[in-house]
């Protein structure tokens, strides 16, 4: 994916004008079309570079089969729920969002949802508007001393904890990604959830929507919880379970719920949002002017870095591509490239996979980059046209072929070596820009060989005479220059290398005596 070719960007819903000003002045096209249908997105998307989207359009798999030219789709706002990531990633389209943008908006609405829930205010606002006076039906409690439970803390989690401390409520917490040490520094003890659930007087959700988290609050964890317990969902809908939560508070074991998210948007059924002791909002929590603008600046800004090739960031499936973006690795990823279309070259099959082995500081976290370089450079002939960086490992997954690698402190020289099994081993380096070839399974050379342009490569068979001047010749009537000769210096196996001007349709005088004819286009 050549992300400088970030020409056209359609924003296709409602963002902070900032955005588009902040594209506009660094030269990229912005097309401005909200409320699109999916049909009608699929006829609009064809000729866009970039997507820039917020809650309201659902980036499907249809769509994205549709948008030909596409390279990044963004989204203004935490999680990317509505953006089909494994098809984008299968496309080689990245997809980001802005996951700093929003927190203290949704953190404040948090906050604010637990004080309504201990205080009733939304309630009581609508008793005294219906014109009554109702001082003993809205008896609320304290927050002080209370407990509360925070699942997931990420940025949100934490600034919920840090603010609700202000009321000196104990925070405890769980997140299986974060370590306890971390969660401690600012004040949340973590504890497995079978603990958490009988210690809290709430609970507050803060995690993505995944498998894992769907239905996290359930009939079995409610009937574990403290009686009358209090849940705010202000996270994605589906994290609570719906049906479960109205069956707790209808027979009090949950005491009250505040929600700003729901599994259907709006509702398909109000039962939950018309019960009593249930407060709700139409999903606000990155409804602030600030929030608004702050992931409208900053989804801008990624496009351009992006465009710039400066940096990658906030990117959810292309973590590979941000070393991409530095000088020095170029080159590497150009070697890993070469190196396996030059394995292909030599063994079309394998059901051994490839083993990568890099030594040399410079190389010391290359191991996510070189893999996906690898199965780029062995896939390339394929039936896979869109192959990058982004989706490689996908579609070796999908071709059968595993591609590892591991970091080795033997040497302090940067080097990469690739092998398969025991069929077939290569090294490379890179001196200065330039990816260069030193050793071809069992054969070295003298001088490192330029992994650039045309190539021919030859084993000749055992005892064989060299037939240079036929080949010459053969080239020659073919129209193709001769730019470099090389052949190994050691090893048991004698291979010779020859960078060309352009590949011959046919190498009759080379297949006479060769073993082995291998033509790449690096």
């Amino acid at each position: 994916m050549d992300s400088s070719n970030l020409h056209k960007v359609l924003i296709s819903d409602s963002l902070d004008s900032c955005c588009k000003n902040i594209l506009q002045a660094q030269g990229i096209e912005v097309v401005e079309k909200t409320g699109l249908s999916t049909q009608e997105l699929i006829t609009e998307i064809e000729n866009y570079d970039g997507l820039i989207v917020r809650s309201a359009t659902k980036v499907t798999a249809e769509v994205l089969a549709t948008a030909r030219s596409l390279k990044v789709v963004g989204r203004a706002g935490t999680g990317v729920d509505n953006v089909d990531v494994e098809a984008a990633t299968k496309r080689g389209v990245i997809v980001m969002n802005t996951p700093s943008g929003n927190s203290i908006s949704a953190a404040e609405l948090t906050c604010a949802m637990i004080l309504c829930l201990s205080r009733q205010i939304p309630q009581a606002t609508a008793s005294m508007k219906a014109g009554r006076w109702d001082r003993k039906k809205f008896m609320g409690a304290e927050l002080h001393g209370k407990t509360l439970g925070i699942l997931g803390l990420g940025r949100i989690g934490k600034e919920v904890a840090i603010r609700m401390q202000a009321f000196q409520m104990k925070t405890i917490g769980y997140d299986p990604i974060i370590p306890p040490d971390i969660t401690a520094a600012f004040g949340v003890e973590q504890l497995p959830l079978e603990e958490i659930w009988p210690l809290c007087d709430y609970i507050t959700v803060h995690t993505p929507l995944l498998p894992s988290t769907t239905g996290l609050l359930n009939d079995a964890s409610f009937a574990k919880c403290k009686k009358g317990v209090r849940i705010v969902n202000c996270a994605r809908g589906g994290i609570v379970d719906e049906d479960a939560l109205l069956r707790a508070l209808q027979s009090g074991q949950c005491g009250g719920a505040a929600l700003d998210v729901f599994t259907e948007e709006p509702p398909l059924d109000w039962s939950l949002v018309n019960h009593p002791h249930v407060i709700s909002c139409p999903h606000l929590g990155a409804s602030t002017y600030e929030a608004q603008r702050r992931c409208g600046e900053e989804i801008a800004v990624q496009f351009v870095d992006l465009a710039k090739k400066k940096a990658l960031m906030g990117a959810v499936n292309a973590s590979v591509l941000v070393s991409a973006f530095a000088p020095q690795t170029k080159p590497w990823i150009k070697l890993g490239e070469s190196i396996g279309t030059l394995i292909r070259g030599c063994i079309p099959e394998t059901n051994q996979g490839i083993h990568i082995t890099t030594t040399g500081e410079q190389l010391r976290k290359a191991d996510n980059y070189l893999v996906a370089a690898v199965a780029i450079g062995f896939l390339k002939g394929t039936k896979q046209t869109n192959l990058n960086l982004i989706n490689a490992a996908q579609y070796a997954e999908e071709a059968g072929l595993k591609v590892s690698a591991h970091h080795s402190d033997t040497s302090s020289e940067c080097c990469m070596e690739a092998t398969v099994g025991s069929q077939f081993r290569v090294m490379g380096s890179v001196h200065g820009d330039m990816p260069v070839l030193l050793k071809l399974n069992r054969a070295a050379f003298r001088q490192p060989i330029s992994l650039d342009g045309d190539l021919i490569l030859y084993k000749s068979h055992p005892n064989n005479v060299q037939r240079l001047p036929a080949i010459l010749r053969e080239l020659s009537e073919a129209g193709v220059q001769l730019e470099s000769y090389h052949t190994s210096s050691s090893g048991d196996e004698e291979w010779s290398i020859i960078n060309v001007s352009s590949l011959p349709g046919t190498l009759t005088a080379l297949k006479e005596y060769a073993e082995l004819v291998i033509t790449l286009s690096l």
